[in-house]
């Protein structure tokens, strides 16, 4: 029993072998990506097989406008991780306590604008993405529906980025797995039950959203021993919401960066028609499968160097960053192999147009030796995240999907137009993502050799500050 018990409580993460606790705190990690993907997974499987490849390109034309529109959440979420992490590994209980306290008003706040501001745009937004007149009502109700009940995925992303910062990434997957059961189930009896269609979907991941953050909620408030949560701790700290916003808004802003070039790649998708558009969806569900390790990888580093730094230990930083990218690294490469072997058989999971599987199938194989190359960035942009480095891997962002992604996808775009592709071929948008990825991994290993991030120590300014 006390095993168990200790699976669900924070774990310091300054002590051990680095390598054994970056793949403990990792594992769940990705057995909760694997969760938040099914998520995704099973709306797409649902809405493919039970309405139709119209509705399945509406699902996922929606998903851009989405992330945009999220980025408040993922900047709060990352600072407070962040924070968090460094506080808990420097023992410092006061900073610990009001940061939590100040990301939960602040999420309040975030959430608010949303609910506001998210159905008066989903529709224009939607125009300017060309999307086709066929699937845009659906589209709109889907947006709509999920903004007005975006406090659910706004609270249970920045608890559980707080969960993880304690070093607990046990707890935040367990009650990921409670709601991504409840959400196939609400799936299932909205749409083939109640025949709801595509707002059947959004209000059945609205819903399980919801029961997640509150399961978030109730954990930190019996987590007594670590940090105070009570009324006098929820308020804005000023000092605090400026280093959150500081640390935060540079990840923010990558997301939104990467977001607008999804908006506009996206239009240039738009442009070669519905089955394109089905098939990205598609692709990006196996994508986003395939991305899990990574993303898993990245986010340990950060909890791992952000506690060991706290608790001045950059030794262990040094030795779990070596062996944690080289694992990270082996991981995508098995991946990699198996979308080579096997993507046919995940397309046909998804929709059993042979065409659609056909097309899907040659996309993914141009992006599967990607995968590589994302996982030396997500590790290496983890520890310097960590470290409280959050610009550095913004900039990289900026450089590689503005810079690069968009205009080489427009560009190979027009330069293949033809009486057959009169738009251009819709491998340029494949082809384009394959490149800002590599040339994001070579740089992201060039600034991280440069060791700037190796000074961002927020306890230590703090400290100074006090003093």
């Amino acid at each position: 029993m006390a095993k168990i018990t200790c699976l669900f409580a924070a774990r310091d993460l300054t002590e051990g072998t680095p390598w054994k606790r970056i793949v403990e705190f990792a594992i769940p990690l990705l057995l909760g990506n694997i969760a938040q993907q099914f998520y995704n997974t099973a709306d797409s499987i649902i809405v493919g097989r039970h309405i139709g490849d119209n509705a399945l390109a509406a699902v996922g034309s929606s998903g851009p406008i989405l992330n945009l529109l999220l980025v408040l959440f993922v900047g709060i979420a990352v600072g407070a991780g962040i924070m968090v992490s460094q506080y808990f590994g420097a023992k410092d209980r006061e900073q610990l306590s009001l940061t939590i306290g100040t990301c939960i008003v602040l999420t309040a706040v975030t959430s608010i604008i949303i609910m506001v501001v998210g159905p008066l745009v989903s529709r224009p937004l939607l125009k300017l993405l060309n999307t086709p007149a066929s699937i845009i009502d659906w589209c709109t109700d889907y947006l709509n529906i999920f903004f007005l009940g975006i406090a659910g995925f706004s609270y249970y992303n920045i608890l559980a980025g707080v969960l993880r910062g304690l070093g607990d990434s046990v707890s935040a997957l367990v009650f990921l797995l409670i709601s991504t059961v409840l959400n196939v189930g609400l799936d299932i009896l909205f749409v083939a039950v109640f025949r709801m269609g595509v707002p059947g979907v959004a209000l059945a991941t609205v819903i399980a959203q919801g029961v997640s953050a509150i399961f978030c909620l109730l954990k930190l408030l019996k987590m007594k021993e670590h940090f105070d949560l009570n009324w006098s701790m929820l308020k804005i700290n000023r000092e605090l919401s400026m280093k959150v916003i500081k640390l935060g808004l540079p990840s923010g802003l990558t997301q939104a960066i990467f977001s607008m070039a999804m908006i506009v790649v996206q239009s240039l998708t738009n442009s070669f028609g519905e089955m394109v558009i089905a098939a990205n969806v598609i692709i990006m569900r196996v994508d986003g499968f395939a991305m899990m390790p990574n993303f898993s990888f990245g986010n340990a580093m950060t909890t791992f160097t952000g506690q060991n730094i706290g608790a001045k230990r950059m030794d262990r930083v040094d030795e779990g960053t070596k062996h944690g990218a080289s694992i990270a690294v082996g991981v995508s490469a098995v991946i990699t192999a198996l979308l080579l072997l096997f993507g046919h058989h995940l397309m046909r999971v998804f929709t059993d147009t042979l065409e659609l599987v056909d097309f899907s199938v040659r996309m993914l194989r141009i992006l599967a030796i990607g995968y590589i190359a994302v996982a030396v960035t997500q590790s290496l942009s983890g520890v310097m995240r960590g470290a409280g480095d959050t610009m550095t891997p913004m900039w990289i962002s900026l450089i590689t999907t503005v810079g690069l992604r968009v205009p080489v996808a427009y560009g190979l775009a027009y330069l293949t137009r033809s009486e057959l592709y009169p738009t251009g071929r819709p491998e340029s948008v494949f082809i384009s993502l394959l490149i800002s990825w590599t040339l994001g991994s070579l740089i992201t290993f060039a600034f991280f050799k440069r060791g700037a991030w190796r000074c961002k120590d927020i306890t230590r300014s703090a400290k100074r500050e006090a003093a």
